[in-house]
């Protein structure tokens, strides 16, 4: 299961970015509900005074990754059955440390953006536990930092500035989720045989996968990639749409679907697919979906066509 996780200081935008998590279909855990949640069962107000109590109450007792320890099991069931979810809110260190340790695949994505300019969205959003003036959200920063934020920050693996518009914002956030979210993982296996080049079987791979990542082991070139963008693109520009359609729906079976494509052709960068017994061993691929509709996938590789044209055509995946 892929883990990505938003960080960033107080009303940076990590709320907003995990909105438009949700549009695409990614579930959220949002790790401010289990301190929103703790203050409810105690009949607490929610203000930013009592919800950072509590958060620095559950820190002292149980660890500074205490509400991340909450948020692991969360995060197994939304995750179960897609593959991918997003974490709202890390606060510090600890919290990355203790995910890293939970989950093998964890990217943390930070949020920067002014003081200023957080301030006057606190004014607009008028949330319960916002801060009302410029100082309180100077002593919101104070307390967050002091759980090591600034040292999460540090670490992240991509940063994205959220100083512009709402809507170029939500367009970076979106971008970065669509490269890092994984809804299809395609899995490709080939033999080389000894009267072939294992440079040309790799660039035969290559030519229709850009990003695989390749292992040769023994006399098998196992890979993983995740970009469709060149095998979806190569499918229109060969007009071969039709035949793509049929040997998808052929291969499926369950979350996945598996076609053959022919190496000698791959290798001058073109798709041919053919049998699984073809001379010379094809290119097995497997397309394998992670809450992914199989009818939204076949209409995005290679959707239905009329007198030659594209229809139903989906544009994006998530």
């Amino acid at each position: 299961m892929r883990v990505i996780a938003f960080v960033g200081l107080p009303l940076s935008g990590k709320t907003t970015a995990s909105k438009v998590a949700e549009e695409m279909g990614i579930p959220v855990v949002c790790m401010g509900d289990v301190v929103r949640d703790e203050a409810k069962k105690r009949n607490l107000p929610l203000t930013d005074e009592v919800l950072g109590k509590i958060a620095n109450e559950l820190r002292e007792k149980e660890g500074m990754d205490a509400i991340a320890k909450r948020c692991i099991p969360l995060v197994r069931e939304k995750g179960k059955d897609v593959g991918v979810v997003v974490v709202d809110g890390i606060r510090g260190i600890a919290e990355v440390e203790t995910f890293k340790r939970a989950f093998d695949d964890f990217i943390l994505i930070g949020v920067e953006a002014p003081l200023e300019v957080r301030f006057q969205r606190a004014l607009k959003r008028k949330r319960s536990d916002d801060v009302k003036s410029v100082e309180d959200l100077k002593e919101r920063d104070k307390r967050e930092l002091s759980w090591n934020l600034a040292k999460a920050l540090e670490i992240a693996d991509f940063t994205i500035e959220n100083t512009s518009s709402l809507d170029e914002f939500r367009e970076k956030v979106r971008d970065l989720l669509e490269q890092l979210a994984k809804k299809v993982e395609v899995e490709i296996e080939t033999k080389v045989n000894p009267t072939e080049d294992v440079d040309k079987v790799v660039q035969a791979v290559k030519n229709i996968f850009p990003d695989a990542e390749i292992t040769i082991e023994g006399d098998t070139l196992k890979a993983k990639a995740w970009d469709l963008r060149k095998f979806r693109d190569l499918l229109r520009r060969q007009r071969i749409l039709d035949t793509a359609r049929t040997e998808l729906l052929k291969g499926k079976s369950s979350n996945e679907t598996t076609v053959f494509l022919n190496k000698q052709t791959a290798h001058i960068g073109k798709i041919n697919f053919t049998d699984e017994n073809a001379i010379l061993s094809p290119i097995r691929v497997t397309f394998k979906l992670y809450g992914v509709p199989f009818g939204k996938f076949l209409d995005y590789i290679a959707p239905p066509t009329k007198a030659g044209k594209p229809i139903r055509e989906v544009d994006r995946l998530i």
